[in-house]
């Protein structure tokens, strides 16, 4: 099993990091589309977003060989991730305190910062708005978190498995709290941001590498550099190896 090599374990530590990382900036984005509703519809507006995320992921994720199928989706995939890095990486820099705040508030229902309301000096929207915002959210975020995972798995089926179901499992039962917790310890989304940056990087190799080349001659690249011995199955000395009876 692949999870049990250093090359997968590796991946799986990679694809972990994803999964919160983008669950948690999910539910934000949720929480913070349904701050602007009135008391009595906020829950309904996150239950129906965290429940469309997890849709989403789970039919992303049933496609997702056939996605990677498609020359060029992986260039565009990781070029689509390298925006997600910079998008995260200004919200990182400027703080956004009182959005989040107010995103927090929302998901919990309760006041957090004792002002005296929840989700306070958030504009106004109506439920329809509020879903609009929430369902294109779900959209990018959860075709970004399944490209990802496939992108950092690396080729290894088992990672990419456990990685799709981690991260619809995150998305539908601790979303909420990935959220708070990654907005209290900011460096859990510094050290996600570089291991998504790294994906999207080498995701844009490797398609560059397919449009350019085609499938078959950028796989044909990784056989080149793959060591004689691994090649031909020799055990050493350039003895091959025994044939299986």
């Amino acid at each position: 099993m692949e999870i049990f090599t250093s090359e997968g374990f590796a991946a799986l530590l990679q694809v972990i990091a994803i999964d919160l990382v983008l669950a948690g900036d999910n539910a934000i984005v949720i929480g913070l589309a349904a701050a602007g509703l009135p008391a009595d519809q906020r829950s309904r507006a996150i239950l129906v977003g965290i429940a469309a995320a997890t849709v989403m992921r789970i039919c992303f994720a049933l496609i997702t060989s056939q996605l990677l199928a498609v020359t060029g989706l992986l260039l565009a995939g990781g070029i689509l991730l390298l925006w997600v890095c910079w998008k995260m990486w200004r919200e990182l820099r400027a703080g956004h305190d009182v959005e989040e705040q107010a995103a927090e508030e929302a998901l919990e229902g309760r006041d957090l910062n004792a002002d005296g309301t929840v989700a306070a000096g958030v504009p106004r929207k109506t439920f329809a708005q509020a879903a609009t915002q929430i369902i294109i959210a779900d959209v990018s975020m959860s075709l970004d978190n399944v490209l990802a995972v496939a992108g950092a798995a690396h080729g290894h089926p088992s990672v990419l498995i456990i990685g799709l179901v981690l991260s619809i499992a995150l998305m539908g039962l601790a979303s909420t709290f990935i959220a708070r917790l990654i907005h209290r310890f900011r460096w859990i989304a510094y050290v996600g941001l570089i291991v998504i940056l790294y994906v999207a990087v080498e995701m844009v190799y490797e398609g560059y590498l397919e449009v350019r080349y085609g499938r078959e001659a950028a796989h044909a690249e990784e056989v080149l550099e793959t060591p004689d011995s691994e090649l031909h199955g020799e055990t050493g000395a350039g003895e091959p190896a025994p044939a299986s009876e």
